[in-house]
């Protein structure tokens, strides 16, 4: 689990992983391992990693959704993350009656709903919530994966198209600004044991107690939503204290990732037939329809199409990707809304998309 993990790391340093992510190939490796018999595919430290570690991991990803910051930084590209986020629930709702998913297509409805807008915490959140089986999961993430990249590929090909900026214009210059005129000055962590152990265990103090009242009123099912809530309560309380922080996000996608090394661990590879295409098919159709939805609502409300490409990015890519494409672009007044809409994505992509699973349900 730990190789896979640090492989998971590595892989996201690299051209390659950051094109197809890290995590899809931690769960094909541990898919590997117990297919050939190097690992068992039930064992005790898989049921604690599902049950314990990541309740406790997800605190520690949202300890940075200041609400009042993401408001007050994020301008008008809120208003078309806001307009992409709503075109994600449209999509998902729309495909779901389109392609006959089966049993698991409410289920998979809210999951990509909530993954999307909100990433990977918002993913297993929501996977876990509406009771996902690891099976599932793992079916789910792999037809999600090659759909992800091809939208990449499209938010970063959008500005380029003279007949798409005629139909919405943009004040920006489209022109890709060339990688060395941008200077991305990292700055050192400083890995902090007494900052290490806190962290761990703020996360399970928030994991325990939400969990304690999410049973005391009879939510159980719903724990992982009340461990949210919890979390945001606590990251909009204290938010100077938490910006001081260095490796709450760190210790939070380790276990994330352990995560995903269990999911491959006990996943038969029996289970992928045709069901994998119709999986493929809807999330396509999903972002298909988000797109048009989108650009529609662009054109009718004038947002520019710079705004309107950030926005999406923010709702369906995550900060990151988000931040590099609007970098490459030369868009850089773009960045840091971008990068606090995607944030904001993730304090409220959990309940949307457990919202849209409890719909078509």
């Amino acid at each position: 689990m730990f190789g896979l993990t640090a492989m998971g790391f590595w892989l996201d340093g690299t051209a390659f992983g950051r094109r197809t992510s890290g995590a899809l190939w931690i769960i094909v490796g541990g898919l590997l391992l117990s297919n050939l018999g190097v690992v068992p595919f039930e064992a005790p430290v898989y049921d604690f990693t599902f049950s314990h570690l990541v309740p406790m991991a997800i605190p520690l990803l949202l300890l940075r959704a200041d609400l009042r910051r993401i408001i007050r930084e994020s301008g008008r590209v809120m208003v078309a993350f806001l307009i992409a986020s709503f075109a994600v629930v449209v999509g998902a709702i729309v495909g779901f009656h389109l392609i006959p998913m089966g049993p698991i297509g409410a289920k998979v409805a809210g999951v990509y709903t909530g993954g999307w807008i909100g990433g990977t915490v918002s993913f297993v959140a929501v996977s876990q919530a509406v009771h996902m089986t690891p099976a599932e999961f793992t079916l789910a993430m792999g037809a999600s994966s090659p759909v992800s990249i091809a939208a990449l590929l499209l938010l970063i090909t959008l500005p380029s198209l003279a007949i798409l900026r005629r139909f919405i214009p943009t004040k920006f210059d489209v022109n890709e600004v060339d990688s060395t005129d941008l200077v991305i000055e990292a700055q050192p962590k400083s890995y902090r044991a007494a900052e290490l152990a806190g962290l761990i265990t703020l996360g399970f103090a928030i994991s325990s107690i939400g969990s304690l009242f999410a049973d005391a009123m009879g939510w159980h099912d719903y724990r992982i939503v009340v461990i949210s809530v919890l979390s945001l309560i606590v990251a909009n309380l204290v938010p100077g204290r938490i910006r001081r922080l260095t490796l709450d996000f760190d210790v939070g996608m380790f276990v994330m990732y352990m995560f995903f090394a269990c999911v491959g661990m006990i996943t038969n590879a029996n289970i992928f037939n045709g069901e994998a295409l119709l999986l493929v098919l809807y999330a396509t159709l999903m972002l298909a329809i988000h797109f048009v939805v989108l650009l529609g609502a662009a054109k009718l409300l004038r947002i520019d199409l710079a705004d309107a490409v950030i926005g999406s990015a923010a709702a369906v890519m995550g900060p990151a990707p988000t931040a590099a494409i609007a970098s490459a672009r030369g868009w850089n007044e773009l960045v840091t809304p971008g990068i606090m809409c995607a944030i904001f994505g993730k304090a409220i992509a959990t309940f949307i998309g457990l919202g849209v699973a409890m719909l078509l349900r």
